[in-house]
């Protein structure tokens, strides 16, 4: 791929699609041979879903999921203009992975599950069984 796209003037050199979601493209970059994950929003409509300022979404959903106390990785920087947020990349397999592959262990689950009850005590709508 090796595409440049910028982040407040900061050059990323993009390595791959991580994964598409409803909310943008997530993509590997790297920078002085660190790697991030550089989400880049889109505008693509969504038949189940009304969206209003999705920057300013994103903005307002990290600091409510850190004032909830999940460990989440860290938002290094925000452009606003051109609608990319920069992120820490933590390689390895995400849990929706784990799971499909069948290979995730109680110490993962029990992660899940202390997460989920710390959203929901904050008032987050996330999913728990």
């Amino acid at each position: 791929m090796n595409k440049i796209m910028t982040v407040n003037n900061k050059k990323y050199t993009i390595q791959k699609l991580l994964g598409h979601g409803k909310g943008g493209y997530s993509y590997l970059a790297e920078q002085d041979g660190k790697q991030y994950v550089l989400k880049q929003i889109h505008h693509e409509p969504c038949d189940y879903y009304s969206f209003g300022n999705k920057i300013e979404a994103e903005k307002n959903d990290y600091a409510r999921l850190l004032k909830a106390g999940l460990r989440i990785p860290t938002m290094f920087d925000i452009d606003i203009e051109n609608e990319r947020i920069l992120k820490e990349y933590i390689q390895g397999q995400t849990i929706y992975e784990l799971v499909k592959n069948d290979n995730i262990s109680e110490t993962f689950l029990e992660q899940i599950r202390r997460m989920a009850e710390q959203a929901k005590s904050a008032g987050l709508n996330i999913n728990q069984k």
